[in-house]
Formats: structure tokens, sequence, C-alpha cells
């Protein structure tokens, strides 16, 4: 019986195992299967080529993150506020605090990107209010509104439909 029982859990293991080493794998954010592309040589060409990222090694394209119709139109969209990061690899923009002038208020602009597809759920937009009493000094920062957030999510949106338009019209 014992005998029996180890077999049983060595076949367990070794199915377990297999079934890791498929190369389909499902992408968390669409649900689509993608085909996982072992040879790391491969994949990072493959990045190069669509993606537009800039490798070691000698591999660099020159249009980084031009591909990428979101990133663009988000970038455009708020290029009325000073930026504090724009990483293309992690998925972000954030803005530095943004007022107008003599204002005790200040706004700061956060997107996170889950997708480059153009749609609502491919990007999420997030703001932050600062209210300061004295110039910097006894601040508090609460979440800005979500009139905000949808207005900008929705400009950006504007934004990449007219950039995939004028993306198919150039070919």
């Amino acid at each position: 019986m014992q005998h029996i029982l180890k077999n049983i859990a060595i076949f367990s293991l070794l199915i377990l195992a297999l079934l890791g080493c498929q190369k389909t794998k499902v992408d968390p954010v669409t649900g689509k299967k993608i085909r996982f592309e072992p040879n790391t040589d491969k994949r990072a060409e493959k990045a190069v080529i669509e993606e537009g990222f800039i490798l070691g090694g000698g591999k660099q394209v020159d249009n980084f993150a031009t591909k990428n119709i979101l990133w663009r139109a988000s970038l455009e969209t708020l290029d009325f506020v000073p930026l504090n990061s724009a990483n293309y690899a992690g998925g972000m923009i954030i803005s530095d605090w943004y007022s107008k002038a003599n204002s005790n208020e200040s706004v700061k602009i956060e997107v996170r990107f889950f997708s480059k597809e153009i749609s609502l759920n491919s990007f999420e937009i997030k703001n932050y209010k600062k209210i300061c009493k004295n110039q910097d000094r006894n601040c508090s920062i609460t979440q800005g509104s979500e009139k905000l957030n949808k207005s900008i999510k929705n400009k950006i949106l504007v934004k990449a439909r007219e950039l995939k338009i004028r993306e198919v019209q150039k070919k």
C-alpha cells in the first residue's frame, strides 16, 4: 500500500512539473493565451521589434515607446504638467505637483498602464490634491476628484484614437 501511495505522489509531481513547462501562458490582464518563447534572445529581439525597448548588448531602437499609442497619447495629454517620473518599463507616469499661479492648491496626476490596447481598462488615472495654508507648510494631501480622473482618461483615449487614425492613414 505504501508503495502505491509513493508512486501516486511521484506521478502527481511529474504531471504538475509537465504542466508548468507548457509553452503557452495566460496574459493576466487580457486573459488571452500567449505563446511563451523559452529562448531569451528571441524574446528580447521580439520585445525590441514590438515594444521599442532599448536593451544592452548593442540592441538599440531609435523609436523607444513610439509604438505604444496609449503611452504617447498620455504624454501628449499631460504636456501641461511637469513630470516627476515617466517609466515605460514600469508602466507609470507621475507628474510633479502642479498649481496655477498664486494658488494654495496643487494637483499630482498618476497614470498606471496595464495594457497597450486602446481601451478603458488598459490604464488607470489617479490624482491627488494638496492644500497648503502657509506656502508649503501645514499641507494636507487627499485623493483627488473622480471627475478629474475621468476627464483626463477620456482626453487620453481621444488623443490615442487620433494618433491611431493618423498612423493608419500614413500606411
